[in-house]
């Protein structure tokens, strides 16, 4: 993920310490100091230094060889961050800041077994036939939300959750069974971002992306609702862009590592 430049100057002592914290997270097997000062470019003693210190603060544990693995204190920070972050209220404070397509409903959805379940959306102006509300569920399998968490999981695991068939249509242009659930899936894991247009409501295009947390597991989607007859092939690029962006901006603020 790209570092931004700080606007302050930091602490180094602290700079360096989440330097250590992020390569014992990050390594394959339990570094040791020598391999530590290698990886920071920092001296082995400054190194021993920060690791005592961080083995002192539970934030660190010292195995009897000498190599280290994260301490249980990060877990209570784990913890905390997850009971503190709310996810609708992230997508409430990301809206505030983006530059919203000018004719999209934006709306956020969270998985619930086989459906999506919206939570919260936003928008500039009403579409009649389509207006998404708190507490409306659909089956995952005909939503652009829906399927960009499908996405996620493989096709055994979608298989196993939806079953032999798929719940009844919901407009003519839904997908017809799972296998053809499956072809779609895969070229949603393919584009990075979910399109369908019309499977849950006739006449409307929707754009979702998955989003993310720490752990990097899909918890939510957004999805960008426009008007199908409205949709010229520009626009249909800006919104997959968009989509995708906001939901990798919400993932971040989760705590999810994404690529920008």
């Amino acid at each position: 993920m790209a570092q931004q430049t700080p606007q302050h100057k930091l602490v180094p002592a602290v700079e360096k310490a989440s330097q250590v914290l992020d390569i014992v997270a990050a390594a394959k097997r339990y570094p040791t100091i020598s391999e530590l000062a290698r990886e920071t470019a920092l001296p082995k003693s400054t190194v021993h230094g920060l690791c005592t210190t961080l083995v002192h603060l539970g934030l660190l544990i010292r195995r009897p060889d000498q190599t280290y693995l994260l301490g249980p204190h990060i877990l209570k920070w784990s913890n905390a961050f997850d009971r503190q972050t709310d996810v609708a209220t992230e997508f409430a404070a990301l809206w505030d800041q983006v530059d919203m397509f000018p004719d999209a409903i934006a709306s956020l959805g969270i998985p619930d077994g086989t459906d999506i379940v919206f939570i919260a959306a936003r928008q500039t102006h009403a579409i009649e036939r389509f207006a998404i509300r708190p507490g409306m569920r659909i089956a995952a399998p005909y939503c652009a939300a829906g399927k960009a968490v499908l996405a996620s999981l493989s096709d055994f695991e979608i298989s196993r959750a939806v079953g032999a068939s798929l719940p009844p249509p919901l407009t003519e242009h839904s997908v017809g069974d799972v296998a053809a659930l499956l072809v779609e899936i895969g070229q949603i894991r393919d584009a990075g971002v979910s399109v369908e247009a019309g499977q849950c409501q006739a006449g409307i295009t929707n754009f979702a992306a998955a989003v993310s947390n720490s752990l990097g597991r899909p918890v939510a989607a957004i999805m960008l609702s426009v008007e199908s007859e409205t949709l010229g092939a520009d626009a249909q690029g800006r919104l997959e862009v968009l989509v995708a962006e906001m939901a990798a901006r919400l993932s971040r603020r989760l705590g999810a590592e994404t690529e920008g």
